[in-house]
């Protein structure tokens, strides 16, 4: 005779592929075993090391940074010397941590007068980017997400005008640019970009520069962090670092006329500078005129 047990707990359902934080009930997942920080610890939220859209690498960089006393090195340079990561790597997670409110960056200016930039950690994103909820065990509220911001681009700044626009000297500025990438990959420029500042580099190779020199002018002492207009950056080194134009340079013309050598007039015996055809000065050739 078949027996059942109708009070026995019905088989237990795997944790949906959707929600994998959600604990299962048999010998699978994560356990802790937690001991209380009384001292050297940092308070992290779930809406940060439980975020949907941050990559890992940006949720252990943001952990990094909330830990780090004032004042501590946090540009890319300083990171990248500190973890195995590449200065390329910790530049991109940077900005995912900029996007969504977990990052700023100041610009301040010091009693010096010297702009510097100041890096803010914040343990919670400032209404830039999406804000996750703490994790309650509950599958999260459905909400609707905000709308895109808009954000307007600025012109970019003027750049000197070549006094030629000859094919020739256009297409030398055109090549120079699109090697800039391969100093920097930051200088990684558009189409529009590069014709917006090809006249400023033609303006420079006109004025004698050489193009290599036309080129450390451009990619040496740029700062650390990230750029986020390099073309607005290169149009103003152009404008604020142009060279002053060549000498002017007298072209070849026939020698000047060689002057007469000086003589004595046969009627004053003064002195007195003629072709050798006058034996008199101008004053005895005139009262010899009839």
């Amino acid at each position: 005779m078949d027996t059942r047990n109708p009070s026995a707990p019905p088989r237990a359902q795997s944790a949906p592929a959707d929600n994998p934080s959600r604990t299962r009930r048999h010998g699978g997942g994560i356990t802790h075993d937690n001991t209380r920080h009384t001292t050297r610890f940092v308070v992290i939220g779930n809406h940060l090391v439980q975020h949907k859209e941050l990559s890992l690498l940006a949720i252990g960089l943001s952990c990094h940074l909330q830990s780090l006393p004032t004042g501590a090195g946090a540009d890319i340079k300083s990171l990248a010397a500190r973890f195995p990561e590449g200065p390329t790597r910790i530049a991109a997670a940077l900005r995912e941590l900029e996007a969504h409110g977990y990052l700023r960056r100041e610009r301040h200016r010091t009693t010096t007068g010297r702009i510097v930039t100041r890096t803010v950690s914040c343990n919670q994103p400032n209404g830039t980017g999406h804000r996750e909820p703490a994790d309650t065990g509950c599958p999260p509220a459905k909400r609707t997400p905000p709308p895109p911001r808009r954000t307007g681009h600025k012109a970019l700044p003027a750049v000197p005008q070549p006094g030629s626009t000859a094919p020739a000297l256009l297409q030398q500025a055109l090549d120079l640019l699109g090697t800039l990438r391969r100093h920097d990959p930051r200088l990684l420029l558009s189409a529009t970009e590069t014709a917006h500042l090809v006249p400023g580099v033609a303006a420079w190779l006109e004025r004698d520069v050489a193009p290599s020199a036309v080129r450390h002018a451009l990619t040496t002492g740029l700062p650390d962090e990230p750029l986020r207009r390099p073309a607005a950056l290169l149009a103003h080194r152009l404008t604020d670092r142009l060279p002053p134009p060549p000498p002017f340079r007298t072209p070849p013309g026939p020698p000047p006329p060689r002057s007469h050598e000086l003589r004595n007039c046969d009627g004053c015996d003064r002195g007195f500078r003629a072709p050798d055809t006058e034996a008199r000065c101008r004053d005895c050739r005139t009262v010899a005129l009839p």
